[in-house]
């Protein structure tokens, strides 16, 4: 939480060495720790052969989650749709909210973290369409709810630039582990709330961006997923963190969650990544090598034609091989983690 001091009747937040008030516990350290041990193996395991198809599942549970959290109903298969450029029928909001969302996310690559400017183009990306002036601070007051009970009056709008420049320098300064720093910076940001809509996908993306200058792997990795499943635990520890006028308790939180999401990912099967047409059809493969697309088809219950077009688009994506000829030949499955599933 933001510290103030009283002037006369002017609330004017402390201008010199800004420092938010945090403390570090014994969970977190030992979390850093196991985190630092776990990342490269995480790394290996994203440079895997089916390494750039867990980067797509993973982006798209990301974006899924972090807009689930906001009310968005899309499904983990609606979001791949959209992301490979077909046609869903929803809610014209929810639609655009996952378009931007995927667009944000593929710019989020050049953004500099430590710098304000790329953070509100962020949010211009993410909430353009959806909300009144995308990617500039709010005007009005903003108060956090749950269901109609207020759990968090903002500081007031015009108290917002000088804090997130407070924010942003603290970021840029401080010595504390980037793992610190980002579940620090994320807790501050939503307690400024600069935003008028959008805070909350914004501040979990620009955690993410932050543990990236940590090491690449970390914005491919569905933290938001989690965090998804652990909503009530999320908003419980902003809370407490509040209460204590210390964000320690999320801090242990955000930790927890990524080192779960490191060890998640360094064991995701290979069959993970893909949906469960294409996983049934590898096992047919897998079982069957000579197995024929009509014979398939008649196993899912689906046409010929269908599995025909999911055999091609996996050809081309270098998961399958025709070995021999069409009549007599059989299926190679290419990445030997699969075949041994």
């Amino acid at each position: 939480m933001l510290a103030f001091t009283t002037n006369c009747d002017t609330i004017k937040p402390e201008m010199s060495d800004y420092t938010p008030p945090f403390s570090v516990s014994a969970k977190a350290i030992r979390l850093v720790a196991e985190i630092s041990a776990l990342v490269e193996r995480c790394a290996i395991r994203m440079e895997k052969a089916d390494g750039a198809m867990l980067r797509k599942a993973n982006r798209i549970k990301t974006i899924r989650s972090s807009l689930a959290i906001e009310g968005n109903e899309l499904s983990e298969d609606d979001v791949r749709t959209i992301l490979d450029g077909k046609s869903v029928i929803a809610p014209r909001q929810q639609l655009q909210e996952v378009q931007n969302a995927i667009r944000t996310y593929e710019e989020s690559q050049e953004w500099n973290p430590f710098r304000m400017e790329d953070m509100l183009h962020a949010h211009s990306c993410m909430m353009q369409g959806l909300c009144d002036e995308p990617g500039h601070f709010r005007r009005g007051g903003v108060g956090v709810f749950a269901g109609d009970k207020l759990i968090h009056m903002a500081p007031p709008p015009h108290l917002v630039p000088t804090l997130m420049h407070q924010l942003f320098n603290w970021l840029q300064q401080a010595e504390d582990h980037l793992l610190i720093r980002s579940c620090v910076f994320h807790y501050e940001f939503e307690f400024i709330h600069p935003f008028s809509d959008g805070n909350g996908r914004i501040g979990r993306l620009w955690q993410s961006l932050i543990l990236g200058k940590l090491h690449p792997c970390f914005p491919h990795l569905p933290i938001e997923n989690m965090v998804f499943a652990a909503q009530e635990q999320y908003y419980q520890a902003i809370q407490k963190s509040s209460a204590l006028t210390d964000c320690s308790p999320f801090i242990d939180f955000m930790l927890e969650e990524i080192y779960n999401t490191l060890k998640q990912t360094i064991n995701t099967s290979p069959f993970s990544t893909f949906n469960e047409t294409e996983r049934f059809i590898l096992s047919c493969l897998r079982d069957v090598p000579s197995i024929s697309a009509k014979e398939i088809a008649d196993k899912r219950g689906i046409t010929p034609r269908q599995i025909e077009k999911y055999l091609s688009e996996m050809k081309k994506k270098g998961i399958i091989q025709r070995m021999g000829a069409r009549r007599n030949g059989v299926w190679k499955i290419c990445s030997p983690e699969q075949s041994s599933e």
